[in-house]
């Protein structure tokens, strides 16, 4: 590979999203329809976790599945998950992360597969948050792109066990990219909490 996707501008947005939420929205509702916005917040701080282990190829860090539990969030979460963000946004900028096998979540992979998951979980559950709490979402064109260029390839019409997301929703003709990629995950994009 040579023009390497950049998880820096997807993890920091997402790092300031976290860093304003309040206490009292963590049981609200979120785009993502299997978490609570604190069990969600607790998933990035799981993803972030393992997607940097799979990164470096520590496989003694990749196994299990995702995590989604608010009654795990440590009490320092507003600052150690953004740490975690911005570390696996930094390992990422290694070309090394991005060949070969690795594994996330028990899941045997391409590292540039890996790479790609993670860059999307950045940015989907990026606008997750934002929704979940009122927040303007912001994305730079290249983490759209990476994101809806592996979105693509697995959306389906229908529910498929090999399909990570759900039923797509059909957007107008015309949707922005990002609406495009939030319909093909299975979101609402005009979702309000």
């Amino acid at each position: 590979m040579t023009d390497l996707p950049d998880l820096r501008p997807a993890a920091e947005h997402l790092a300031t999203l976290l860093g304003n939420v309040a206490d009292d929205q963590l049981g609200a509702p979120t785009p993502c329809t299997e978490y609570a916005l604190g069990d969600l917040i607790d998933h990035v701080g799981g993803l972030s976790l393992a997607f940097t282990a799979a990164a470096a190829k520590d496989f003694s860090q990749t196994g299990g599945g995702p995590s989604g539990d608010a009654t795990r969030l440590p009490d320092d979460w507003r600052t150690r998950i953004p740490a975690q963000l911005t570390a696996m946004a930094e390992v990422w900028r290694d070309p090394a992360a991005w060949d070969g096998m690795t594994q996330a979540g028990g899941i045997q992979l391409p590292g540039s597969v890996a790479g790609a998951v993670a860059m999307n979980e950045l940015v989907v559950h990026g606008w997750d948050i934002a929704k979940a709490t009122g927040q303007q979402f912001r994305c730079d064109a290249a983490s759209l792109a990476s994101a809806l260029e592996f979105v693509s390839a697995w959306a389906t019409e229908e529910p498929s066990p090999d399909s990570p997301f759900g039923p797509a929703v059909e957007v107008p003709t015309g949707a922005t990219p990002l609406d495009k990629l939030v319909g093909l995950t299975g979101r609402n994009p005009a979702w309000q909490p």
